[in-house]
């Protein structure tokens, strides 16, 4: 029968494995529920280890929902470690869930969460540990729907292959009403199979279904058209917008794990969508318009949660957090709540220009000063013009002296290296900057036991930003630039001990910008990477540019196409993209016009506070800017009781 637990197939083999914890499942809040009840089962799948899946907001969220509707299943998976999956391999044990252990390939839908793209070889993995054919094309009735969200499904084309079909967007709702399809087909007796499934979701705008369009390709190697070879469902299929934050306080309960995870907090986020305007982020622009939690809703998912949970941590998380229309209130009144308590609030890195130290005073006001986190970006004020992040080094100096005199002792900016119009004069400012935050934080505090740790990534063109048409800078470049910068340093004797650096090589940049912004004849470089052994590519010990590089050669080459001309080729202005058919909101001309004012070094407002500049957004989707302030009150709550016991329903077998 199917949703059988493998749990008894699985513990002999958990002994000879590094950190079997993770493969238990038992967590604080997870929910096993019985298997014949539900009309509808979802895996859930983030494609990395489960340390750093499961702090997962996504799948945290779609986890609660799904299980909250009383027919409905929804189980947790994660990549599995190549010790694991060697040993998986030879005893026929399948890819599994860590709730309940039931096969993958036994649910109705596949739901796997992108951030990266550096994931697609772990989905191979995932698919293949459970008997589900990689291409979707070679899967029949029997098998799960394989659906892919997250930030990186906005551009699906690399492995639109392996998928049945993408959700672009907020997925909450989506889910909701994927779930009703998917009951209501079964439920007619499952007429016309998966393909008609599939056409019922794509007609009702839920998902892309790559299957349903065909790709065209000149002579030249580009793009020759997109189109769909259906009739009956959207010519560009639309990002879902999610509007009132309000009504959807998730998650609730959040997972309380027993192994250890990169977060060990609970997380609530703020607001939703950026409309900075900063040209490099993909976040920030598929994520459009802002849509702001109150400050009552926010107080409550905080008391709910920490009560749920027993975190001692709460992170409150969106793009750009002091950004928020009464972050300053909210910070005040949530300090005023839990003084006195174990619990600590935190922000995630923030602009400069949002920041002042009587919010990080009341951030801090249990007594830490672990650190405070900027991102400027670009080394210079010029690079910061081109990619529209208005910071200039007054700001900074301006507010890392306030901080030092404050009783901080470091700071951390954050940096990236291969920005377009780059120069080695930019990469230098970085030092500059560092130089002058040391000197201001030495003079501001009296003290010289002043820190700044100066890290540094790699930039990668991603779709639907305005500089998706930029050529990415070379992995040689970039490397170049960050041993001028670091060498630089340490040859200053007044800093070189004063300053952390920390930074990556530019070769898994490189491959991530072919992931980012490849078409469909990537998914063979992807399936021969993987089948070559290919596995955890974000992780810099499993990761092997060599490996990546050969199999481009071989697959894209043949075709008129290489490596390079996925990554560090300019695109032209009427080039088709990959994802143009794919409707993120934003207006195609818009983002060019930004393309052009980028290189002219202009800068854009933010549009929260000036005139709409006609990104498309809001009358595309129908969507709109949804802010404060509500000039609401947090009441006090009472003192935080223990963790509650994990949740088992009536009738759920025990996952052990």
């Amino acid at each position: 029968m199917s949703g059988q637990s493998l749990f008894p197939r699985l513990e002999p083999l958990l002994p000879r494995v590094r950190k079997p914890v993770q493969y238990v499942g038992g967590e604080g809040n997870s929910t096993v529920k019985p298997w014949e009840p539900a009309a509808v089962r979802w895996a859930l799948m983030y494609p990395d280890a489960y340390e750093v899946g499961l702090p997962n907001q996504g799948i945290q969220i779609l986890y609660e929902i799904l299980n909250e509707q009383p027919d409905v299943l929804a189980e947790r998976t994660y990549a599995v470690l190549p010790d694991l999956e060697a040993l998986l391999r030879e005893h026929a044990v399948p890819q599994f869930t860590v709730d309940a252990h039931r096969p993958v390939g036994d649910f109705d839908i596949l739901g796997v969460s992108f951030s990266t793209e550096l994931g697609y070889t772990n989905l191979l993995t995932a698919l293949d540990l459970a008997g589900i054919p990689l291409l979707a094309a070679d899967r029949t009735d029997e098998h799960p729907l394989v659906i892919a969200g997250g930030h990186a499904a906005f551009n699906p084309e690399p492995i639109a292959d392996f998928l049945d079909a993408a959700v672009l967007g907020d997925g909450e709702q989506a889910a909701l009403d994927i779930t009703d399809v998917v009951r209501a087909f079964k439920a007619a007796g499952s007429p016309g199979g998966r393909h008609e499934l599939l056409a019922r979701l794509a007609r009702r705008r839920l998902v892309y279904v790559p299957a349903f369009f065909d790709v065209s390709y000149g002579a030249d190697g580009a793009i020759g058209a997109v189109t769909a070879n259906r009739d009956d469902v959207p010519a560009r299929p639309a990002k879902h917008t999610l509007g009132d934050l309000d009504s959807w306080p998730y998650p609730k309960a959040p997972l309380v794990p027993l192994a250890e995870t990169v977060h060990e907090r609970m997380s609530v986020e703020i607001f939703r969508g950026c409309t900075r305007g900063c040209r490099f982020c993909q976040a920030g622009m598929i994520t459009r318009p802002v849509r702001e939690r109150s400050l009552d809703t926010i107080g409550a998912m905080i008391d709910t949660g920490l009560t749920a949970s027993g975190f001692s941590e709460v992170g409150l998380l969106s793009l750009s957090s002091a950004d928020h229309s009464e972050i300053g209130e909210l910070a005040k009144q949530l300090a005023d709540r839990y003084e006195g308590t174990q619990t600590s609030l935190s922000l995630p890195s923030t602009r400069v220009d949002a920041f002042n130290v009587t919010l990080a005073n009341e951030f801090s006001r249990n007594g830490r000063r672990s650190g405070l986190t900027f991102a400027p970006e670009g080394g210079s004020e010029r690079l910061r013009k081109v990619i529209n992040k208005m910071v200039s080094e007054e700001d900074l100096i301006r507010t890392v002296s306030t901080a030092y005199a404050q009783g901080w002792r470091q700071v951390k900016l954050y940096f990236m290296c291969g920005l377009p119009t780059e120069t080695d004069e930019d990469i230098l400012g970085i030092a500059d900057l560092a130089r002058e935050v040391i000197r201001a934080g030495r003079k501001a505090s009296g003290h010289r036991d002043i820190r700044c740790t100066v890290s540094i990534g790699g930039f990668v063109p991603k779709s639907h930003t305005p500089f998706q048409w930029a050529g990415q800078a070379s992995w040689e470049v970039t490397d170049q630039r960050l041993k001028l910068l670091r060498d630089t340093v340490r040859a200053d004797r007044e800093i070189a001990r004063a300053v952390g650096f920390r930074y990556h090589d530019g070769r898994p940049g490189i491959i991530e910008g072919l992931l980012a912004r490849g078409d469909r004849r990537v998914g063979r470089v992807i399936e021969r990477v993987w089948r070559e052994g290919g596995r955890f590519d974000g992780w810099s010990e499993h990761f092997s540019f060599e490996r990546w590089e050969a199999a481009a050669a071989a697959e894209l080459e043949p075709l008129g196409v290489s490596l390079d001309w996925f990554t560090t080729r300019e695109r032209t202005e009427r080039e088709v993209l990959p994802w143009d058919h794919l409707d993120s909101g934003l207006d195609r001309d818009w983002l060019w016009s930004d393309w052009q004012d980028a290189l002219r070094e202009s800068e854009l407002d933010d549009c929260r506070w000036t005139p709409c500049y006609d990104c498309g957004v809001c009358p595309t989707m129908g969507s709109q800017i949804e802010i404060g302030p509500t000039q609401r009150k947090l009441l006090p709550i009472s003192p935080v009781p223990p963790l509650p016991e994990r949740k088992v329903e009536a009738g759920a077998g025990s996952a052990s």
